[in-house]
C-alpha cells in the first residue's frame, strides 16, 4: 500500500494536478490558474421520489458548471450509487477540457444523482429523472447548460428531461439536452459517436506510429455502449482483432479472436460477457496487462496505477473513460513509450455529435448519418493533428499535449473577455 498512499485516486485531486502542470508548463500567470481550477457554479439537490411500492425515498444530485469562457455548459448526467461531490466536479473539468481540444463552442459541466438504477423500475426511474430534471431546471437550458447521457442514463433519460423542461416551458424544448431519441429531435450518429471518434483517434495514432491497424489486436475493459461500439467499429471498418473483453462481472479473452456483435448479444442476453462461448476468463486488472496492440479502457476511472503501469504492454491506450489512468502512471506509460491517447481528445467524439445535435436542434434542419459522420472524422482527424503536433513540439506526452491546447484556449478566451465588472 505504501505507493498507492503516495497517490491520489480522488478525481478532482487528479484533475487539478493535471491543470497545474500543464499551466506551468504554459507560463500560465498564477492566478489564472487558480481561476482555471475552480467550479463556476455548483448545485446540490435532495428530492423526493414516489416509489412503486408508495413510500417516498429522498435522493441527493449534484450539478457542476465548471468553466463557460467558450460558450454555454455542456456534460453528461450518470446516476450510479458511488456519485460524489468531487466525481462530478472532476467530470465537469474534463468536460471541460474536452471540449476545448474538440474546437467545440462550450465550456463544461457534469451532474450525477446517487442511486442504483440496476435496483430501480422504469417508473421509478422516470419519476426520479423528472424530479431531477424540476431540482436543476434553474441552471440548464439550451443558451445555459445542456446535459446529455453518461453512466446508467441514455436517451430515454434525455427524453424525460426534455419533456420535463417542455411541459414548465409550455412548448417543446429539444435543445436543452442532447443524446434524444430520434423523433423528438436526437441525431443521427449519436449512439455510436464516442466510439467512432475513438475509433479515428486510434486510426490517426496508428499512422503516426507506422502501424497497420489491420489485424492489430486489441482487449477492451468494460463492454457496455461505448466499448461495444469501440470493438464492433475496429473490427468492421478497420479489421482489428479483438481478443478480449470485460464488465463489472470479470471478462473473456480468446487469442483467435471475438465476434463483437455476438459478444454482444451474449451479453444483453445474459447480463454479462463472462461464460461467452470459446473464451477463458480473465478478470478485469488482468485484461489491463495482455499483451495486445491497442487497449481500451472504458469502464471506469483509476483503473491504471502506478501499481500496474509498468505491467501494461499494449503500444496504445486509447481512454474510453473519463480518467482511467492516473498522472502517476500517465509518467510511467510514457518512459516505456506507451502512447496514451487520453480520454478528451479519444472519447471527444461523443460531445462532438452532441454539438452536432445541438446545432441541428437550434437550426431546425437535420443531417444524414453520412453528414455526421465526415463532420466527425474531420473534426477527430484535425483535433488529433493539433495535439500530436503541441507533442512532438514539446516533446510530452498526448495528454499533456492536449491539455496545453485545451487550457491556452480557455486562457485565451478568459484574456480576451476580461473580468466582469
Amino acid at each position: 500500500m505504501g505507493e498507492q498512499a503516495a497517490e491520489t485516486l480522488n478525481p478532482f485531486e487528479i484533475a487539478k494536478k493535471q491543470v497545474d502542470r500543464v499551466g506551468k508548463r504554459l507560463g500560465l500567470e498564477p492566478d489564472l490558474l487558480e481561476v482555471l481550477k475552480a467550479p463556476k457554479r455548483e448545485l446540490t439537490v435532495n428530492f423526493p421520489v414516489k416509489m412503486d411500492d408508495g413510500s417516498l425515498r429522498v435522493f441527493t444530485g449534484y450539478r457542476v458548471q465548471f468553466e463557460d469562457a467558450l460558450g454555454p455548459f455542456k456534460g453528461g448526467i450518470r446516476y450510479h450509487p458511488q456519485v460524489n461531490l468531487d466525481e462530478v466536479r472532476a467530470l465537469a473539468a474534463w468536460m471541460t477540457w474536452k471540449c476545448s481540444v474538440m474546437g467545440l463552442p462550450y465550456g463544461g459541466s457534469k451532474g450525477g444523482v446517487i442511486c442504483d438504477p440496476k435496483k430501480m423500475s422504469r417508473g421509478e426511474l422516470e419519476r426520479l429523472t423528472r424530479r431531477y430534471a424540476q431540482a436543476i431546471s434553474v441552471i440548464i437550458g439550451p443558451t445555459k447548460d445542456i446535459p446529455a447521457p453518461d453512466v446508467y442514463t441514455d436517451s430515454q433519460t434525455m427524453a424525460w428531461i426534455m419533456d420535463t423542461i417542455s411541459m414548465n416551458a409550455g412548448y417543446s424544448v429539444p435543445a436543452v439536452v442532447t443524446g434524444k431519441p430520434l423523433v423528438i429531435g436526437g441525431s443521427r450518429g449519436r449512439e455510436e459517436a464516442t466510439s467512432r471518434g475513438l475509433m479515428y483517434a486510434t486510426r490517426e495514432c496508428t499512422k503516426r506510429l507506422k502501424m497497420t491497424l489491420k489485424g492489430a489486436t486489441v482487449a477492451v475493459q468494460g463492454y457496455g455502449n461505448v466499448g461495444y461500439h469501440a470493438a464492433r467499429l475496429l473490427a468492421a471498418e478497420q479489421g482489428c482483432k479483438i481478443v478480449a473483453a470485460s464488465d463489472s462481472q470479470g471478462g473473456v479473452y480468446s487469442p483467435k479472436g471475438l465476434d463483437p456483435l455476438q459478444l454482444y448479444a451474449y451479453k444483453q442476453k445474459k447480463g454479462t460477457v463472462v461464460g461467452f462461448p470459446g473464451t477463458s476468463k480473465i478478470t478485469n486488472e488482468g485484461i489491463l496487462e495482455l499483451d495486445v496492440d491497442i487497449l481500451c479502457p472504458s469502464a471506469l476511472e483509476n483503473v491504471i496505477t502506478s501499481k500496474n503501469a509498468k505491467n501494461v504492454q499494449a503500444k496504445i491506450v486509447a481512454e474510453g473513460a473519463n480518467g482511467p489512468t492516473t498522472p502517476e502512471a500517465d509518467d510511467i506509460l510514457f518512459k516505456r513509450g506507451i502512447w496514451v491517447i487520453p480520454d478528451i481528445l479519444a472519447n471527444g467524439g461523443g460531445v462532438t455529435v452532441s454539438y452536432f445535435e445541438w446545432v441541428q436542434n437550434i437550426g431546425g434542419y437535420f443531417w444524414s448519418e453520412e453528414e455526421v459522420r465526415d463532420r466527425l472524422e474531420k473534426n477527430m482527424t484535425h483535433a488529433f493533428a493539433n495535439v500530436w503536433d503541441t507533442a512532438q513540439r514539446e516533446k510530452v506526452d498526448l495528454r499533456q499535449a492536449a491539455y496545453m491546447v485545451a487550457i491556452s484556449r480557455v486562457a485565451e478566451a478568459y484574456r480576451v473577455r476580461g473580468i466582469y465588472p
